[in-house]
C-alpha cells in the first residue's frame, strides 16, 4: 500500500459513522417535530457514497451484511438504529428522550416504525432475517408489549459492522478454524477438482448444495485438501468434530443457527470430522445426520468409510496417501531447508513410513535438534517411528525388542530363514519400487511368516530379533480383544490393527494364531457363515498389508490351508536338543548375576524348552537373592522342581542328583 492510501478499515469506519449519522438525523427530527401521533411521514435517510471503495478489495461491512441477509431499507436502518448507542455517544441520550424509549437508552420497534422510512411489520417476525439470523435481539420484559420492548444488536454483528472478524464465542467451543497445511501435488490436484465441482454448482444457483465427503485414513490431509479447495473459492474452512456436537436436538438447532449466520458473515464452509465416530452410537449418528441434512452452508464430511445415502446429494472423493515419490520430494525439501543431507537415506524412510507433510516436517525438526552424538539417519528413523506409532493399546501390546541374534538359539537353517525375512523387509523398496514388481501386480506384496513350534521354543524372541534388526515397532495382537461375538466387529477391529500398523510398517505378531486363523468350516448355520467371512477377510488383508505379519502357533495342523498357501515363509522352531540347551544356559544369566559352580553340561540334561529355562533361571535368582548368596546348583534344583510341577512332569532324579 502506498503511503497515505486509504485502507479498507479506515474507509469502512467512515462509511459506518456516516450511515449512523443519517439514522441519528431521523431521531433528531422526531424530537424536533414533537409529534406523538406518528402521522408525520418519516424523512428519507441519505446513504453515503461508495466511491471510496471502488479501489478497495471489498465493499463496506454494512452493505455486505445487507446483501448477504437480503435486508430491506427499513431493516438496514433498524440495524443501524440498534448499533447507534454502541458506536455513537450522541445516540443514547437522544433515544432516552423519545416517548417510545422513555427511561431506556435502547431503541424499540415502535420508535423505529415512527421515525424510519419504509417501515413494515414483518421486520420483527421470528421468521424475518433480523430475528432468524439473530442480527438483533428483543429484550422481552414482564408487562411490556413487543412493540415497546427494547432492541439490542447482537455483539458479533456489531463487531462485524466495525470490520472485526472472529468466531462467535457461543460456538467457539465446538467449531474451530482450520489451518491449511502444505499439500503434495496429487492432493493439490484433488483440491482443484473439488473446487471446480463446487464452482459449477454455485454458478447454477438453482440446486441445493451437495455434501462433499472425503474418504481415507489421513485426517490432516483431508482437512487440508478441503481448506485448499475453499481457498480457491474465497471461503474459510471451519471444522466440528462429530463427538463434540450438542447432545439434544434443541441445542443442535441453536448451534446450527449460529453457525449458519457465521458462515454468511465469514464466507465459511463447515467440515464435519467423523473419522473416529463410533457408528454403533445411535445418538451421535442421529445428531451428525441431522446436522448434515439441515445445514445450508457448504458442508464437507471427513470419514474413513463412505457415509450412507442421504436425502441431499453427495459428492465423494477418495484421498490416497502421498505417493512414495511425493514423500521423497517432501523429505528432501524439509531437509534442504534445515541445511542437512543424508545421502540417499530418504528413499528408505519413504519406503518404510507413510507420513503426511506435517509429520515429515516434524520428524526433520525433531531429528535435526536431537542428540548430536547419534547419527542423523538414526535420528530421522527414530523420529519417524514416533510419528506413526500406532495407538492400539486396546487391541495390541507393543513389545520392546531387546533380544539380538546372539540371544536366539536356533539351528542354522532356521536362523538363515529369519535373516532372509529381514532382507525382504529391508529391500522391499528396491524390489517392489525400483525393479517394478509393485507395478506388475498389486497382489502378494504382503510379507507374512509362520512361526510354529512348542511353547517356549523362541517364537516371540525371534519376532523381537527381527524388530530389533529392522528398527521397527513390534505389536503383539491381543486376540481376546480382537475377536468379537458380534457380527462384523472382528473385521472392524482387525481393520483398525492393520491400518494403524500400515503407516509405520510395524511388525504384527499374532500369538496363538490358530485361535483366529483356524480352518474354515462347512457352512451349517449363520455362525459358520460369518466365521468364514472373518477368515476370508483376514486372507485378503494379509495379502494387502505392506508390512510384516508373523503368525505364531504350537498347533500348525489347525491352521487353514488357504493361509499356508499365502505364507511366504514358514519356520519350524524345534524342541532344543542338548547342545542348544547348553547354549541357552550359557546366556540365560545376565553378566551382573553372581553365579557359583554352575555345571552347564548337567543343566543341559534338563529336557525343557528355552522358555522353561528362562523361568527356572529367574526363579533360581530370586531364591539366591533371598538367601544372600550367588546362584548355585541348589537354587536351580528348587526352581526346576517348581517348573516341572507347573508343566506336570516329574523332575528326573538321575539328571539332578547331587544338585542339592
Amino acid at each position: 500500500m502506498q503511503p497515505g492510501q486509504t485502507t479498507w478499515e479506515q474507509a469502512n469506519q467512515r462509511y459506518l459513522m456516516a450511515s449512523l449519522a443519517g439514522v441519528r438525523a431521523c431521531v433528531e427530527r422526531r424530537l424536533a417535530d414533537g409529534s406523538k401521533s406518528g402521522d408525520v411521514e418519516p424523512a428519507s435517510i441519505s446513504t453515503p457514497s461508495l466511491t471510496e471503495f471502488e479501489s478497495l478489495d471489498a465493499p463496506p461491512a454494512l452493505e455486505r451484511l445487507v446483501r448477504s441477509f437480503a435486508l430491506s431499507d427499513f431493516e438496514r436502518s433498524l440495524v443501524l438504529l440498534c448499533a447507534g448507542p454502541e458506536l455513537d455517544a450522541q445516540f443514547a441520550p437522544l433515544l432516552s428522550s423519545t416517548n417510545h424509549s422513555a427511561g431506556t437508552r435502547s431503541p424499540t420497534f415502535g420508535l423505529a416504525m415512527s421515525i424510519l422510512p419504509g417501515s413494515h411489520w414483518s421486520a420483527l417476525t421470528p421468521g424475518g432475517p433480523l430475528r432468524r439470523w439473530r442480527l438483533i435481539e428483543v429484550i422481552q420484559q414482564p408487562g411490556v408489549t413487543l412493540v415497546n420492548s427494547p432492541l439490542r444488536i447482537d455483539e458479533r454483528v456489531l463487531h462485524y459492522l466495525a470490520g472485526i472478524q472472529y468466531l462467535d464465542e457461543r460456538i467457539e467451543g465446538i467449531i474451530e478454524r482450520i489451518t491449511v497445511q502444505p499439500l503434495v501435488p496429487s492432493h493439490q490436484q484433488l483440491a482443484g477438482r473439488i473446487a471446480d465441482t463446487l464452482r459449477k454448482i454455485f454458478t447454477a444457483q438453482d440446486q441445493r448444495l451437495p455434501m462433499v465427503q472425503l474418504c481415507g485414513v489421513d485426517e490432516v490431509a483431508k482437512r487440508s485438501i478441503m481448506g485448499a479447495a475453499c481457498d480457491q473459492l474465497g471461503m474459510r474452512l471451519f471444522a466440528v468434530w462429530a463427538e463434540n456436537l450438542p447432545s439434544t436436538a434443541v441445542e443442535l438447532e441453536a448451534a446450527l443457527r449460529l453457525w449458519e449466520r457465521e458462515a454468511i458473515l465469514a464466507s465459511g464452509a463447515l467440515c464435519v470430522v467423523a473419522d473416529t465416530l463410533d457408528r454403533s452410537d445411535l445418538r451421535a449418528m442421529i445428531q451428525v445426520t441431522r446436522l448434515l441434512e439441515r445445514v445450508i452452508s457448504p458442508v464437507f464430511l471427513s470419514t474413513q468409510d463412505r457415509w450412507r445415502p442421504m436425502r441431499r446429494a453427495v459428492e465423494t472423493f477418495d484421498v490416497a496417501r502421498p505417493t512414495a515419490e511425493e514423500q521423497v520430494d517432501t523429505w528432501n525439501h524439509f531437509l534442504a531447508e534445515s541445511g542437512v543431507n543424508v545421502n540417499g537415506f530418504v528413499k528408505q524412510l519413504a519406503s518404510q513410513f507413510t507420513l503426511s507433510v506435517p509429520e515429515i516436517q516434524s520428524s526433520v525438526r525433531q531429528a535435526v535438534s536431537g542428540d548430536q552424538t547419534e547419527d542423523l539417519s538414526s535420528r530421522l528413523w527414530s523420529a519417524s517411528r514416533s510419528q506413526v506409532r500406532p495407538r492400539l493399546e486396546d487391541l495390541a501390546q507393543r513389545l520392546e525388542p531387546r533380544a539380538t541374534w546372539t540371544d536366539l538359539i536356533l539351528p542354522k537353517a532356521e536362523k538363515a530363514v529369519l535373516k532372509q525375512i529381514s532382507s525382504h523387509v529391508a529391500f522391499r523398496a528396491v524390489v517392489y519400487g525400483d525393479w517394478g514388481f509393485a507395478q506388475s501386480s498389486s497382489r502378494g506384496l504382503g510379507l507374512c511368516a509362520l512361526f510354529s513350534g512348542a511353547s517356549g521354543t523362541g517364537k516371540t524372541m525371534a519376532a523381537e530379533v527381527l524388530a530389533s534388526e529392522l528398527r521397527l515397532d513390534l505389536y503383539r495382537i491381543d486376540l481376546s480383544c480382537v475377536v468379537s461375538k458380534y457380527i462384523g466387529e472382528t473385521e472392524k477391529n482387525l481393520r483398525r490393527v492393520f491400518e494403524a500398523a500400515e503407516e509405520g510398517g510395524a511388525i504384527l505378531f499374532f500369538d496363538e494364531a490358530d485361535a483366529l486363523f483356524g480352518k474354515r468350516s462347512e457352512v451349517k448355520d449363520s455362525h459358520d457363515r460369518y466365521a468364514n467371512i472373518e477368515i476370508n477377510y483376514l486372507l485378503q488383508r494379509m495379502e494387502s498389508y505392506s508390512g510384516l505379519s508373523v503368525l505364531a502357533t504350537n498347533m500348525k495342523a489347525a491352521l487353514d490351508p488357504a493361509f499356508l498357501r499365502r505364507l511366504r515363509f514358514v519356520i519350524n522352531f524345534p524342541f532344543p536338543d542338548a547342545v542348544s540347551r547348553a547354549a541357552i544356559w550359557q546366556t540365560v544369566f545376565p553378566s551382573a548375576t553372581p553365579t557359583n559352580g554352575l555345571d552347564i553340561a548337567a543343566l543341559a540334561r534338563l529336557d525343557v524348552t528355552g522358555g522353561n529355562i528362562r523361568n527356572i533361571a529367574v526363579n533360581a535368582a530370586f531364591l539366591a537373592a533371598q538367601s544372600n548368596r550367588a546362584v548355585e546348583m541348589e537354587h536351580i534344583w528348587h526352581a526346576a522342581r517348581a517348573e516341572y510341577a507347573k508343566i506336570e512332569r516329574p523332575l528326573p532324579e538321575a539328571e539332578t542328583r547331587g544338585w542339592q
